[in-house]
C-alpha cells in the first residue's frame, strides 16, 4: 500500500487493529483498508488520480475557515479550529498575523436571540499549516467563554470583514433519565415482538391496537415498561421482505401495524364496514389470524384492499378545510421532504410491481426511477398525486395509533412507558438510500470481523452512512433519525450501540462480500453521543445501549458517563475464573438485564437444547459431533445456572438440582425470572414466549430461507394470556421482586 493511501485510511479513521472476542490485538491487512477507501470512492490503484482526490480535498479544507458544525458540552469553553491565510502584504515584505480583535463573533441561539463578542484566546497550532494555491494556511484553535444552554444554534465569525458561519450545538453532559429510574427504582416488563401478537380481532398480525391492549393489561399487572422490535417502515408492496433490521427507512412507521378497524375514516364508512363483515372477508381474516406463522402478503393485501377504500372515499388532501383534513395536512407539512420521499417511494414501487416488473428495491428499477431527486420521479409523483397521498396518509395513522399507545403507556402510570428499537442500518434498496444516496456508500455493507464462533465474519447488507458525508451535513441525517425514533415512547434502545463510536465495513466489489476483508471505520462518537443526549433530554426519552459482544474501552467509558443503560443477558453473564453464573445483584445499576433475547433460544427451548437439533436440521451445525460438543457444554451450563439458583434461594423444592434430571418446568422458568427481578439492574425484561413456555425461536442469526425468521406468533392470544391466573401470580411476584430490590 502506498504511503499515500496509508495516510487516507489513517486521516479517515480507518483502524489499523482492533481487539477481537478473544482478547487478541488483530491487525488490519493494508489491502483490507485499501478496499474500504475504494468503497469509499477513492482510486487506490491510480497514484495520479488519487493525489488529485486528496488534493481536492486538502484545498477544500484549508480555503474553509470554519468546520460546518462543533457540537460542545454545555459549561463547557467553545473551541474552534479555524484556518485562516497568513498574509504577506506582497513579494518580500514581513508576513501579518490577524489580530484577535479582528475575529468578532455572532452566536444566533435557536430562540432568536443573540451573544456577540470577541474571541477570549487565541492560539496557534504550529504543527498544522500547509500552503494552497501559492497561500499560506494555519490552523489556530479560538476559545470563546460564553455560557451557551442547550440546543441548535449558528455561530458566525467575522475575519477581515467576512462572515464565516457554522451550526453550533450544544449538548448536555448525560442523556435523560426519568425520575422514577433516577431514584433508584427498579422495574419490569417485557420485550415484545409486535407482529407476533394474537388477537381475536386483529387481521392476522399483531398491531397498534393489540400493542395498547397489552399494554393497559400489563400496566395492571405491575409492568414499568413494554419494548417494541424495530418498528421502522419495511415495503408494503414487498410484504415478505419482513425483517425489522432491513428496513425502507428508519425514519418513519412500519404500516402493517396499522389496525384498520380504529381509523376515524373506517368508524365513519359504513360501505366498508359492510365489506369487512361479509363473509367472505371475514374467512379471509379468519385464514390470515390462524396460522402459526404470518402471512405478511395476505395480511398486507387484505389491509391495503380496505385502507384504499377508506381514503378513496375520505380524499382528506382535497378535504383539507375539515377538522380530519386539516390535521392531516398539518401532518404532511410538518413531514415535509421527509414524509414525501418515503410516499413516493411507496406508491412508485407498487407501481411497478403493479406492471409485472420485480421491483423489490430502487435497484432494480428503470434508470429513470433510480433517484428520488429524477426528474422523471418528479413527474410520476405529480400525475399519481393521489397514491402519493395514500401513502402518506397511511404513516399518518401508524403515528396516530402508536401515539394512542403511548398515552395507554401514560395512563397506566408506567415510568418508562413504551420503549422503541433503533435498527443499525436500512437494506440497500432502501427509500433511504434512494433519497439520500449522498450519505451512503452503496459499495460497502456493514457486519462484524471474523471470530471463534463465526470464523468468516458477517456481511449484513446495509450500506453504512459516510462519517465524513455526514459531518459535512451538520449532523442533521442523525438529528433528524434520533429526533424521530424517539416520538411516541419514553425509552429507544440502540441495536448495536458500537456503531455510534465505529462500524466494520466490509467492501463489495466485483459480487465479492467477505467479510473478513472489511475494517473498522471510526465515528465521531462524542458528537454522535451528545447528539443522542440532547434528543433524549427534549423528548424526555431514556436510552438503552444494546452493548453485546466485544465493546472497545472508549465505549466502556462513554456509556456510563453518557448515562445511556447497558444490556446484560443473563447467560453470557458468566465468571472468567469458574464459567459461573455472576450474582444479578452484581450487575450494573445503569442497565436493562434479559434472560434472553430474539436472536437467542427460548427458555424451553434453551433448556431441551432445541436451539441445537434446529440448527442442525437447518445446516447451522454441520456435524453430529460438533452438536454433542455444544450440548455436552449446555448440560455444564445447565448445571451451573440451578447452582445459582440454589444458591441465591429461588429454587422450590419441586425443582431438581441435577441438571441431568432436570427439566424445564413452569417452576424453574418463574424461578429464573424472579431471580433477575431481584437483581440490582433498573430495568428487567422478560420475553412473553417465556410466559407461555414456547419451544421456537423468533430468529436464527446467519440464516434466511432455511428458518421462518420473523414470522412466528404467540401461542396465545393476549386475552388468555391476561385470564391466566398462573401468569397474573407470576407478574405479582415480579413486581414485588423489582419493589424489594428498590429497596436494598
Amino acid at each position: 500500500m502506498t504511503s499515500l493511501v496509508e495516510q487516507l485510511a489513517e486521516r479517515k479513521q480507518i483502524s489499523s487493529d482492533y481487539i477481537d472476542s478473544e482478547g487478541k490485538k488483530v491487525v488490519i491487512p493494508p489491502e483490507n483498508k485499501a478496499a474500504v477507501l475504494e468503497a469509499m470512492g477513492y482510486a487506490v490503484d491510480d497514484d495520479k488520480k488519487l493525489a488529485q482526490q486528496v488534493e481536492a480535498e486538502e484545498r477544500e479544507y484549508w480555503q474553509t475557515v470554519l468546520d460546518p458544525v462543533l457540537v460542545v458540552k454545555e459549561n463547557s469553553d467553545i473551541v474552534l479550529n479555524v484556518r485562516l491565510p497568513v498574509k504577506d502584504g506582497g513579494t518580500g515584505k514581513k508576513k501579518k498575523k490577524i489580530s484577535e480583535d479582528s475575529l468578532v463573533y455572532v452566536i444566533r441561539l435557536e430562540d432568536g436571540k443573540e451573544i456577540k463578542g470577541t474571541v477570549d484566546a487565541f492560539m496557534v497550532d504550529a504543527s498544522s499549516s500547509k500552503t494552497v494555491d501559492g497561500t499560506e494556511y494555519v490552523l489556530k484553535k479560538l476559545i470563546i467563554r460564553a455560557q451557551i444552554a442547550m440546543g441548535y444554534h449558528t455561530l458566525e465569525l467575522t475575519v477581515d470583514g467576512k462572515v464565516h458561519s457554522m451550526s453550533l450545538i450544544v449538548v448536555p453532559h448525560r442523556c435523560y433519565m426519568p425520575e422514577t429510574i433516577a431514584k433508584g427504582g427498579k422495574i419490569w416488563g417485557p420485550s415484545v415482538q409486535l407482529y407476533t401478537l394474537r388477537s381475536e380481532h386483529n387481521w392476522g398480525v399483531g398491531d397498534f391496537g393489540d400493542l395498547a391492549e397489552l399494554i393497559r393489561n400489563l400496566g395492571a399487572w405491575g409492568a414499568g415498561f413494554v419494548g417494541l422490535n424495530p418498528i421502522h417502515q419495511l415495503f408494503p408492496a414487498n410484504p415478505e421482505s419482513a425483517s425489522p433490521y432491513s428496513p425502507s427507512t428508519r425514519r418513519w412507521l412500519n404500516v402493517i401495524y396499522i389496525n384498520v378497524e380504529q381509523t376515524e375514516e373506517f368508524r365513519n364508512n359504513k360501505k366498508v364496514q359492510e365489506y369487512v363483515a361479509s363473509p367472505e372477508f371475514q374467512s379471509r381474516l379468519a385464514d390470515l389470524r390462524a396460522p402459526e406463522y404470518v402471512n405478511y402478503k395476505g395480511v398486507m393485501e387484505a389491509k391495503l384492499d380496505v385502507l384504499h377504500r377508506l381514503y378513496d372515499d375520505a380524499q382528506l388532501h382535497k378535504n383539507a378545510d375539515s377538522p380530519r383534513g386539516k390535521a392531516f395536512m398539518a401532518f404532511v407539512k410538518q413531514g415535509g421532504d421527509s414524509l414525501n420521499q418515503i410516499a413516493v417511494y411507496d406508491a412508485l414501487q407498487a407501481h411497478l410491481y403493479a406492471q409485472g416488473q420485480n421491483a423489490w428495491g430502487w435497484p432494480a428499477w428503470d434508470d429513470c426511477y433510480k433517484r428520488y431527486s429524477n426528474p422523471e420521479v418528479q413527474k410520476w409523483a405529480a400525475e399519481h398525486e393521489d397514491q402519493v397521498y395514500f401513502h402518506k396518509y397511511l404513516q399518518f395513522l401508524a403515528d396516530e395509533q402508536l401515539e394512542n399507545a403511548n398515552r395507554e403507556a401514560q395512563r397506566a402510570g408506567m415510568a418508562v412507558g413504551i420503549y422503541r428499537d433503533l435498527a443499525v442500518g436500512v437494506s440497500s434498496g432502501s427509500a433511504e438510500i434512494w433519497a439520500n444516496s449522498e450519505i451512503y456508500c452503496t459499495a460497502a455493507s456493514i457486519g462484524c470481523p471474523p471470530d471463534r464462533l463465526g470464523p468468516n465474519g458477517q456481511n449484513w447488507g446495509l450500506p453504512p452512512m459516510d462519517p465524513n458525508k455526514v459531518f459535512r451535513q451538520k449532523y442533521q441525517p442523525i438529528i433528524d433519525l434520533f429526533r424521530s425514533n424517539m416520538k411516541s415512547c419514553g425509552s429507544l434502545r440502540i441495536d448495536h450501540a458500537m456503531s455510534l463510536y465505529r462500524l466494520w465495513w466490509v467492501p463489495n466489489k466485483d459480487g465479492n462480500s467477505d467479510a473478513s476483508k472489511g475494517a473498522y471505520l471510526l465515528y465521531h462518537v462524542e458528537d454522535m453521543i451528545g447528539i443522542l443526549a440532547l434528543e433524549s433530554h427534549r423528548n424526555k426519552c431514556m436510552i438503552i445501549g444494546e452493548d453485546l459482544g466485544t465493546v472497545p474501552e472508549i465505549m466502556k467509558k462513554l456509556l456510563p458517563e453518557s448515562g445511556i443503560l447497558s444490556y446484560k443477558i443473563f447467560f453470557f453473564e458468566t465468571s472468567k475464573t469458574d464459567g459461573g453464573y455472576i450474582s444479578t445483584k452484581d450487575y450494573a445499576v445503569q442497565a436493562m438485564s434479559a434472560l434472553t433475547t430474539h436472536d437467542m433460544a427460548t427458555l424451553k427451548g434453551f433448556w431441551h437444547c432445541d436451539d441445537l437439533k434446529l440448527g442442525r436440521k437447518i445446516g447451522v451445525y454441520r456435524t453430529d459431533e460438533v452438536v454433542k460438543d455444544l450440548m455436552d457444554d449446555r448440560l455444564k451450563s445447565k448445571q451451573l445456572i440451578l447452582n445459582s439458583l440454589n444458591g441465591h434461594g429461588v429454587l422450590p423444592p419441586s425443582v431438581s438440582r441435577d441438571a441431568l434430571y432436570c427439566g424445564m418446568t413452569k417452576e424453574l422458568n418463574h424461578a429464573m425470572q424472579i431471580h433477575m427481578c431481584n437483581g440490582s439492574s433498573a430495568l428487567f425484561s422478560t420475553q412473553l414466549e417465556d410466559w407461555l413456555e414456547m419451544e421456537k425461536p423468533v430468529n436464527i442469526p446467519g440464516t434466511s430461507d432455511e428458518y421462518p425468521n420473523w414470522r412466528r406468533k404467540l401461542s396465545a392470544n393476549i386475552s388468555d394470556i391476561f385470564s391466566r391466573e398462573d401468569l397474573k401470580e407470576l407478574a405479582r411476584r415480579m413486581t414485588e421482586a423489582r419493589a424489594r430490590a428498590s429497596a436494598s
